[in-house]
């Protein structure tokens, strides 16, 4: 099943072109709800509930981030290897060389920081280069701490694209990358009984209409089940918090006015645009 939150202050569910108002049936308009509530209605009660909902063009909505609730983003840094080798060739590491993600453990962006499709960035810092970062984003559905790899998995309630902006600099990434904005979540939330498998998505992402980035999740470093082990050691994954499980090659400087548009089979397609704070 595919969730979204919309127009500022609605939640739906997406079938192909379409986005089916069910705003009525969670209150909290909270994504993880939804899913919870629809999660033991058969076919048919589906279907009856998008027949007595209203029903939008997803070209005509505003998309927000599917998930509003996190209490922490944690983040991968350096979770592939030919994203580590141009950072180290590009000169933009600007000295925070990190080479191996399990020496350099995981990091933190604010939660204030998270945006959707349509709300775009909004770019600070113009002197300075700013990159695009795509990646695959598992969302949290049930607490985790201290979980086997083996068991990680029970604990995602689904999968969205992420858009990890980063400014280059001397200043620690959590400082730099957690700018309002600077993690666009969406288009929607898909549930993870949609056979969403982790570790075989193709990312792509393309600047003005230009591949940049493209690249499968099988070439992780730790994959997601793994990075779930290694956050929840250190600290409670709780429902709604999201993991940005790391950027593959083909980083690149965004500027305003330029469009991005992020894509995965399975996760759909978020087109957004970078304009000036």
């Amino acid at each position: 099943m595919k969730i979204a939150r919309f127009n500022f202050s609605q939640v739906g569910i997406v079938v192909g072109d379409d986005i089916y108002d069910v705003t009525s049936l969670v209150p909290s308009k909270d994504t993880l709800e939804l899913l919870s509530a629809l999660k033991h209605k058969s076919s048919a009660q589906l279907e009856e509930i998008k027949a007595n909902s209203d029903s939008y063009k997803l070209s005509e909505v505003h998309l927000n981030s599917p998930i509003d609730n996190a209490s922490k983003v944690v983040a991968a840094p350096i979770n592939y290897q030919a994203h580590v080798d141009e950072m180290l060739s590009n000169g933009q590491a600007f000295g925070h060389i990190i080479t191996d993600i399990r020496k350099a453990g995981l990091f933190l962006k604010a939660p204030s920081s998270v945006v959707g499709p349509s709300d775009g960035i909004k770019q600070r810092f113009l002197d300075r280069r700013t990159d695009h970062e795509i990646e695959l984003c598992a969302v949290i559905g049930k607490a985790a701490t201290s979980v086997s790899k083996d068991k990680a998995l029970e604990h995602v309630a689904g999968y969205c694209l992420g858009l990890d902006i980063t400014v280059r600099g001397s200043e620690d990434r959590s400082f730099r990358k957690s700018i309002d904005t600077y993690t666009v979540l969406g288009p929607w939330l898909v549930s993870a009984d949609e056979g969403i498998d982790p570790t075989d998505v193709a990312l792509q992402l393309k600047v003005n209409g230009t591949i940049q980035q493209d690249a499968n999740t099988s070439d992780m470093v730790m994959s997601v089940a793994e990075l779930i082990e290694y956050a929840s050691g250190f600290y409670t994954l709780l429902p709604g918090d999201v993991l940005m499980t790391g950027t593959p090659q083909g980083v690149g400087p965004i500027r305003p006015g330029d469009v991005l548009i992020a894509s995965a089979q399975g996760l759909g397609s978020m087109t957004v645009k970078v304009n000036e704070a």
